[in-house]
């Protein structure tokens, strides 16, 4: 992150205030960067995780697809029969080199970590919980939603959940472009792709419930919106 610089007021005598034009207030100093403590990053890596793989649970039970890399990975799997933690493993690999050369080790550490504890939640997780009656619609947008949330969560503690997510932060640090919108784009297109594989509706209701996720992530994870020292 580039450096902030401040402009102290020079010192002239012991009651000298901050120089001001005629007529205006004092400018007061830019408020500190206040980076996230390990344990911190380490809190949030967690629970954005086990939020994430609720939502996965949610999907998972109501026969509908996510987007991004899983959503790819289950498409392979459904079309394939091969394993989806290998496919996801797979997909991910080439992305960990744009996550290094062009985000840092910490935050390639921090997202292959992720990755490993989503790939991990999503196995346990149906374990700890049960569904008697789902709605798919409340699945698809509630689903949505804790994924959209997790995923937040894991942004603005400089993580991500490996493949698309590094493009669509590297794309929004470095060019500008909305991480949610490039992902709405991508999750379409692979939507489109289900349309062989799975039934309209359910197309439609994961269509939906990818809407909602990344409309969290568009409205809330915006250039300057929020700060933190690394």
């Amino acid at each position: 992150m580039a450096d902030i610089h401040q402009t102290q007021p020079t010192v002239t005598g012991a009651n000298t205030a901050p120089k001001t034009d005629a007529g205006s207030a004092p400018t007061e100093k830019p408020a500190p960067l206040i980076g996230h403590r390990l344990y911190e990053d380490a809190i949030a890596l967690v629970l954005g995780t086990l939020i994430v793989s609720l939502g996965i649970t949610l999907y998972t039970q109501a026969v509908l697809i996510t987007g991004s890399t899983a959503g790819a990975a289950l498409l392979i799997h459904h079309a394939s029969g091969l394993d989806f933690g290998l496919v996801f493993f797979g997909l991910n690999l080439p992305f960990y080199w744009l996550s290094y050369k062009r985000m840092g080790w910490e935050f390639t550490l921090k997202t292959f970590a992720a990755v490993g504890l989503v790939s991990a939640f999503s196995r346990l997780t149906p374990m700890w919980i049960s569904f008697d009656t789902l709605q798919p619609l409340y699945a698809a947008l509630i689903g949505g939603g804790l994924m959209g949330v997790g995923l937040l969560m894991l942004f603005r503690h400089r993580a991500g959940l490996g493949g698309v997510n590094i493009l669509a932060l590297y794309l929004q640090e470095h060019h500008g472009i909305r991480a949610g919108y490039f992902q709405l784009g991508i999750d379409a297109s692979i939507m489109v792709c289900a349309l062989f594989l799975l039934p309209f509706d359910k197309v439609l209701l994961s269509l939906a419930g990818a809407t909602v996720l990344n409309l969290i992530i568009a409205l809330n994870h915006r250039p300057g919106r929020y700060f933190s020292a690394r």
